[in-house]
């Protein structure tokens, strides 16, 4: 299962290192479940997007995935990519960039030929071939309809796609310089979020989270002064506040880590996906850790 990791420390920049396929087996055995991408997204002061991503599969080189990366940022977005739709290539590696917003997603859409003529010209700002980034595009598209409104941009996508389109699972972080969205839907597949208090719930420590399945680990000693909202596929430490979000809801974390969180998609999708519905590498890339 692909794997979202987002934090917000807004309006203070923080340093943070991660590590992804951080797992101790060996080599032989992860051949047969590694991930098929890594990805690590952050900003400049000046708003300025970078990505960091590679396709990494167990057979190929996996120096990108396993290297330490200090990077500094007010906002972060990493993912760990099953690939269920399109392959092992670096456009189709997770976070994906467009009109300065980093997204990453975790789940299937199909009915692609469909959502493509939804998109129309705006066809054109994909590169790749997931269903992951024709969803970003257009919640993009759905953004500049609503003045530049990401929250309206991510429902009425949502929305759209829910009532059009098989769906297995819309999770999704999008992060911009200073903000950040997720969105969980349905209750396919769980997704949580920590309000972590300078130095955690024990009021001294430094952010140290390491995911349970051995796929992500994220340090940051900056964050033992500093607030932070966290969201994650995963509870990822000891802290006894971390929230399963609700199906159907969307999280917002302003530039002052001001949370608002709504229920955005009520109802069920009109044509639900189960693993039974998917294609076997499809079915393969849902299945938990």
């Amino acid at each position: 299962m692909c794997r979202l990791f987002g934090l917000s420390s807004a309006p203070q920049r923080t340093r943070a290192t991660f590590w992804l396929l951080d797992a101790p087996d060996s080599l032989s055995r992860q051949s047969h479940r590694d991930p098929d991408g890594t990805g690590l997204g952050y900003f400049d002061p000046d708003g300025t997007p970078h990505v960091h991503k590679a396709p990494i599969a167990a057979y190929d080189d996996r120096s990108f995935a396993e290297e330490a990366r200090q990077v500094e940022s007010a906002t972060f977005l990493a993912h760990i990519r099953f690939a269920s739709t399109g392959g092992l290539k670096a456009r189709n590696t997770h976070p994906f960039e467009q009109d300065g917003g980093l997204f990453a997603h975790n789940g299937v859409i199909e009915g692609l030929d469909r959502l493509e003529a939804r998109l129309g010209p705006d066809r054109a700002s994909v590169e790749g071939d997931t269903d992951s980034e024709r969803f970003f595009a257009l919640v993009t598209r759905e953004t500049r309809a609503h003045g530049g409104d990401i929250t309206a941009g991510i429902e009425h996508a949502a929305q759209w796609i829910a009532r059009n389109l098989p769906v297995y699972s819309l999770n999704l972080v999008l992060t911009t310089r200073d903000e950040l969205w997720a969105l969980r839907y349905p209750e396919t597949h769980e997704l949580y979020v920590l309000r972590r208090a300078a130095g955690g719930h024990h009021g001294t420590r430094h952010l140290d989270h390491s995911g349970t399945a051995g796929r992500m680990r994220v340090h940051s000693p900056d964050l033992t002064d500093v607030p932070a909202v966290v969201v994650a596929s995963e509870a990822m430490d000891d802290n006894p506040h971390w929230e399963s979000m609700a199906p159907g809801e969307l999280l917002h974390v302003g530039p002052d880590l001001g949370i608002t969180r709504r229920t955005a998609l009520p109802d069920e999708p009109a044509h639900r996906l189960t693993l039974d519905d998917l294609r076997p590498e499809a079915a393969a890339s849902q299945q938990p850790a």
